[in-house]
């Protein structure tokens, strides 16, 4: 009977980081949809939710630590807890990069570079974290690789679009009669357009981790895990 109790508190954890992810997941869509229209209400939404999301890591947290203390798990179990230990982990540092993503509309001036696709890198990242959480449900190895190699194409996507914020600023012409509140303007907005790329880049980063915490959860491989 203690067993099955200890069994029903294991399926209550996986349900729980689930929700943790779809709550985080709507944080980080929030956060582009804030940052591609400039709604300054949007990004707020976006910002005072973290507190929320810290919470919920918080209980879950505890959550991890009572389970290890109290029921002394073993083998596939104790991977399964520590693996969602560390996948609440990067469910919290990705809602902190949504936040992020609110700051940033908040503290933009204008438009700029067109040709870099935020929106195209922010749809292909939140679905690599949506595929790392399925993968964690369902305990799909394959799907785990499947997410590492998707990484390696965001990362080159990424390092696109940074090249094109840095070339493109290197051929703006600054003009003599440019004030220098004009120019701190046009190097603070292409400075914000870099640390939204890099962010969006460690939420792939992210989901890559928890592809891999999966993996070592199903199969006891550290494979993925750098």
């Amino acid at each position: 009977m203690a067993r099955k109790g200890f069994q029903q508190q294991l399926s209550e954890l996986r349900e729980d980081v689930l929700y943790m992810s779809e709550i985080v997941l709507d944080r980080v869509r929030t956060g582009l949809r804030a940052l591609e229209a400039k709604d300054e209400a949007l990004a707020q939404e976006v910002i005072e939710g973290d507190h929320e999301i810290n919470e919920l890591y918080l209980q879950l947290e505890q959550g991890c630590i009572d389970l290890f203390a109290l029921q002394q798990p073993v083998a596939g179990d104790l991977r399964f807890i520590a693996a969602s230990f560390k996948i609440i982990t990067d469910l919290e540092r990705v809602a902190d990069l949504a936040t992020n993503l609110g700051d940033y509309t908040l503290q933009a001036s204008r438009s700029m570079y067109p040709d870099v696709d935020i929106q195209g890198i922010g749809s292909e990242v939140v679905g690599m974290i949506e595929d790392a959480m399925a993968a964690y449900a369902d305990e799909d190895v394959e799907a785990c690789f499947g997410i590492d190699a998707r990484d390696d194409e965001v990362d080159e996507r990424c390092e696109r679009a940074s090249g094109t914020v840095v070339r493109d600023l290197i051929e703006t012409e600054i003009d003599d009669g440019s004030s220098d509140d004009e120019i701190e303007s046009l190097m603070t907005e292409v400075s914000r357009l870099l640390l939204t790329i890099r962010d969006l880049e460690r939420v792939g980063d992210h989901a890559v981790n928890i592809a891999a915490r999966t993996l070592y959860m199903v199969d006891n491989s550290d494979e993925l895990i750098y």
